[in-house]
């Protein structure tokens, strides 16, 4: 993109291909996770270290093909299959970004899969891992039948929760039902439905709804240290919730690749649209409805235009 605004600004452009610089790796991109992070990038935000210069390529998730490897990197070759994470530059053919930003793709893994596994993925790890959920605990997942709560919910459930409630519209509530949540409709009621199913109380909870949620979670969790949210920082910050400090890694991603494996965790794809229709993408993600992951796909240039 060249300038911010709508998802019409998101066009389909030919870039000089970037080089991998010492310690790095590209990546020649298969498959790239659509997040509500390239959202706020494609209206202007950013976090504080990020420059946004133009043009702007956005995406932070992708799986590929490593096709060069720069100097110092050793553990990574050309031809590895791999998914890895950055900050800008997935939604394109190519993708330089640090080595130890990729772990390896199991054959098993299907390639859209692996595209949309590391941003909703890794939030999901960090948050609960943050809320110190473990066996026995009642677990909250407001927004939990989309990307990032389908996440939650099931590991929540392999981390050995006793109880998990999932917050979603009514449509969803099936869905969650099958991922092992137990299902309560937003809106005014929602701590007496949730003290209903919940009569012992809830342990933690995760917010990726918004503040109504986050307040409902303080009303509800005992220890507001043990609750989290990935969109309400303003709510958070007046109720005495701690922030989420960051902590991507790889040995984090390479841990949510082995719990999809073992079957432990499922990632449900929404939507696979091709790259040239990166702006639909960013619509439907927007609309906050539907269930699941959204992934473009990436293939050779001639067949895009």
């Amino acid at each position: 993109m060249t300038e911010f605004g709508g998802p019409e600004v998101l066009t389909l452009t030919d870039l000089p291909d970037p080089q991998a610089g010492p310690g790095q790796v590209r990546v020649r991109v298969r498959a790239a996770g659509v997040l509500p992070f390239d959202l706020g990038v494609r209206q202007g935000w950013a976090p504080p270290s990020v420059d946004l210069t133009f043009p702007v390529v956005p995406g932070n998730e992708f799986a590929g093909v490593v096709d060069q490897v720069g100097e110092g990197v050793t553990g990574v070759a050309v031809g590895a299959e791999v998914l890895g994470y950055g900050l800008l530059g997935g939604y394109a053919e190519r993708v330089v970004v640090p080595a130890d930003q990729v772990v390896a793709k199991p054959p098993a893994l299907p390639w859209e899969v692996a595209g949309g596994l590391s941003g909703n993925g890794q939030g999901a790890h960090m948050a609960l891992e943050a809320v110190r959920v473990g066996p026995g605990d009642t677990v909250l997942i407001h927004a939990a039948a989309g990307g990032l709560g389908t996440i939650a919910v099931q590991l929540a459930r392999a981390w050995g929760a006793t109880t998990v409630i999932g917050t979603a519209s009514p449509a969803n509530h099936a869905y969650l039902r099958s991922l092992g949540a137990v299902p309560v409709a937003y809106g005014p009621g929602l701590v007496d439905r949730v003290r209903a199913v919940a009569p012992d109380g809830v342990d933690a909870a995760l917010d990726a709804a918004g503040p109504e949620a986050l307040y409902a979670s303080a009303e509800l969790v005992r220890d507001r240290g043990r609750v989290r949210t990935m969109v309400s920082d303003e709510a958070a910050l007046e109720l005495g919730i701690p922030a989420l400090t960051p902590a991507r890694s790889g040995a984090r991603l390479a841990d949510l690749v082995r719990l999809t494996l073992r079957g432990d965790l499922r990632l449900h794809l929404r939507r696979v649209y091709p790259l040239r229709d990166a702006a639909d993408a960013h619509r439907d993600l927007a609309t906050g409805h539907g269930r699941g992951k959204i992934v473009l796909r990436v293939t050779s240039a001639h067949v895009l235009v």
